[in-house]
């Protein structure tokens, strides 16, 4: 018996009434998704100032919010969600996770009130693909109720080691499937790590140089606790058209280590990563935004490759059907900064 839907019926949506799945992801750009906590009244009057600043507005539900103030937040979201003027940026909101006592609420409360404002539910601590059809259900249930007429997408975080062991079968799960966000913090945990650190390196986690007759003071690189995690989520993801983001970094004091830590995930393949506090905005456009420099070589090399086939030589530096494809990758993430971002425009030429 198949485990997973047949091909005929994976596209067909799953209540009467619900709208018809997305053959392909919406194309957005998303270099951060700012979370932000919406019971929080302060920081709620300022939502159109920070979409402004952002890709990504997400009402933050889960960790973080206490739990006294849990439906608080769930109905600062929809009154943000009502009120807000978000322009292009993107609206998210990350539920509670599914053994909660408020995830069903969560879910049957906002999409009956600002569903088709929505554009993605985060879920978090995703086990394995049993965790996405249930919610893929749900909200099928609940769009067609309310009429909805846009699909609601599903993000899944990835901070158990159950689900990292299932990272291709929560993929494939759903046509909902947005994308992945990598949750250090909890993943450390179900793993048993021995860290504290919420994302980033540990310097107990190193290699050594080479030991040298005489000298006593060898050096020691610091090295990525999550290069193979992101890499295992990169290629599921990539494989089912999905899009891969790193998730916190928890040391707002640390902006050189915030950075360096965006930037790893930026060149394993991630398309952006959360940001937790405003100062880590900036890094994230800065980092998951391409190079000018690497922009112009891109463009130069598309201009002498038109159809992608063939060999060139470059500055030296010979070009072929592999490169072209790389540099498609940098010039298409470079138009999709340049709708939103009118300074990089300018910069790329575009």
């Amino acid at each position: 018996m198949a485990a997973t839907r047949t091909p005929a019926k994976f596209y067909t949506p799953l209540a009467i009434g619900a709208p018809e799945p997305f053959r392909a992801l919406p194309v957005r750009i998303e270099r951060m998704i700012h979370f932000v906590p919406p019971h929080n009244e302060k920081i709620r009057s300022k939502i159109n100032s920070i979409a402004a600043q952002v890709d990504v507005v997400l009402g933050n539900l889960e960790d973080a919010i206490p739990a006294d103030q849990k439906e608080a937040a769930r109905a600062g979201f929809i009154k943000m969600a009502r009120e807000a003027d978000l322009g292009t940026t993107g609206l998210w909101t990350r539920i509670n996770c599914l053994n909660s006592p408020w995830m069903l609420d969560d879910v049957s409360e906002i999409v009956a009130s600002v569903g088709d404002k929505l554009d993605v539910v985060m879920l978090p601590k995703v086990d394995g693909p049993w965790d996405i059809h249930y919610l893929d259900q749900l909200l099928a249930q609940l769009e067609a109720k309310h009429g909805i007429q846009k699909p609601i997408l599903i993000h899944a975080i990835l901070e158990t080691a159950e689900g990292v062991n299932n990272v291709e079968a929560i993929a494939g799960a759903s046509p909902r499937m947005h994308g992945m966000s990598l949750g250090p913090a909890d993943l450390a945990a179900s793993r048993g790590m021995k860290t504290t650190r919420v994302g980033g390196g540990h310097p107990d986690y190193s290699v050594l140089a080479d030991q040298t007759e005489g000298e006593t003071d060898r050096g020691r690189f610091q090295q990525d606790l999550w290069h193979y995690t992101v890499g295992k989520m990169v290629d599921a993801c990539l494989a089912y058209g999905l899009k891969p983001f790193y998730g916190p970094f928890g040391d707002f004091s640390d902006a050189a280590a915030c950075e360096a830590q965006f930037r790893n995930a930026f060149l394993q393949g991630c398309l952006g990563a959360w940001s937790l506090h405003p100062n880590q905005i900036d890094i994230a456009k800065r980092v998951f935004s391409p190079d000018e420099k690497e922009v112009a070589f891109a463009r130069r090399i598309l201009e002498a490759m038109p159809d992608g086939t063939g060999a060139v030589m470059i500055d030296g530096k010979m070009q072929d059907d592999a490169t072209w494809k790389q540099a498609k990758v940098i010039v298409d993430l470079a138009t999709l900064v340049a709708a939103k971002d009118p300074e990089r425009a300018a910069a790329y030429g575009l």
